[in-house]
């Protein structure tokens, strides 16, 4: 009998993160070597920062950010219009038997590494940090 697979509090499979990076960089390549023939994505310099696949990989959520942060709505709105061409040359270039549904969102990792950057920088961390260091001061 087969033991529960429930993915509840687990992270990605081995097969999820190995897809996922597959895919990301096939879209990376392609959107650099601008093989979909686009003028309007062609002008856009994106970067496909991670790709998050479904347990049973029909699904793709594809994150990315153009160069510099602007034109954000824009970048996702031309990428979800050439969603299915991309799922093709995905499958194709990546030799997967079936290619996922694509999703693109936008990447937000950049700025929450300077939110994490400003905090670390804020006086009071500082202080609690330099405070830790030294292991002649006293707990209060």
């Amino acid at each position: 009998m087969a033991k529960n697979s429930s993915s509840e509090g687990r992270g990605p499979s081995q097969r999820q993160l190995r897809v996922g990076e597959l895919i990301r960089r096939t879209l990376s390549e392609v959107l650099m070597r601008d093989e979909l023939h686009d003028p309007d994505l062609t002008r856009l310099s994106i970067t496909v920062g991670e790709v998050r696949v479904t347990p049973d990989l029909s699904i793709a959520t594809v994150f990315v950010l153009p160069l510099g942060g602007d034109k954000k709505e824009e970048a996702i709105t031309l990428l979800a219009r050439h969603k299915w061409e991309l799922r093709r040359i995905v499958g194709r270039k990546a030799q997967l038997k079936h290619a996922p549904d694509l999703r693109f969102r936008i990447d937000t990792t950049f700025d929450q590494m300077d939110a994490t950057r400003r905090m670390l920088s804020d006086e009071r961390v500082q202080a609690d940090v330099t405070k830790s260091d030294d292991p002649n001061a006293e707990d209060t």
